[in-house]
């Protein structure tokens, strides 16, 4: 795979039986995922996705879309190569799934020995990224120590599910 920004190709993801209103939720996703973890583009997601009233059920990551981004600033500066690969997604009402590989160096996209398996869910309302639940696999010896690491410390009491 190159090197360079890894982009999200929608129209290989995007499934014909999804209503209007789940087609324009996965395009709000794909853009919003697209900006901030293959772009690292963090200016563009505070302007278009920032006033979101966003609870997050990832315990290791407080609510709201700033912290997020604040996350996932944070380790785009330790992992500057990181990126979020979609394999595949679902949109189901007001949920939209990703499942993807996510890598912390470019030259092990697309091998699934390495980095992360994420399944992301999220839930629009009114046009807004509302809620979010996520499972991650860390699939190698590294992202094993990093998951131990930095996972024990709770940051928000929505819980898990």
């Amino acid at each position: 795979m190159a090197m360079g920004v890894l982009t999200i190709d929608f129209e290989s993801l995007r499934q014909p039986h999804w209503s209007d209103q789940e087609l324009t939720n996965a395009r709000l996703m794909t853009d919003f995922i697209q900006h901030l973890m293959n772009d690292h583009d963090f200016d563009i997601v505070r302007e278009r996705f920032g006033h979101a009233n966003y609870v997050q059920h990832n315990r290791n990551i407080p609510d709201g879309i700033m912290a997020l981004i604040d996350y996932v600033a944070d380790f785009a500066k330790r992992f500057p190569e990181y990126t979020y690969d979609v394999k595949r997604m679902q949109a189901d009402g007001d949920l939209v799934t990703f499942h993807s590989h996510a890598t912390i160096n470019a030259r092990h996209r697309g091998n699934d020995r390495k980095g992360l398996n994420i399944i992301d869910t999220w839930r629009i309302e009114g046009g807004s990224i509302v809620e979010h639940w996520d499972a991650i696999q860390p699939l190698d010896g590294f992202m094993r120590f990093y998951a131990l690491m930095t996972g024990g410390r709770i940051r928000n009491g929505n819980g898990v599910f």
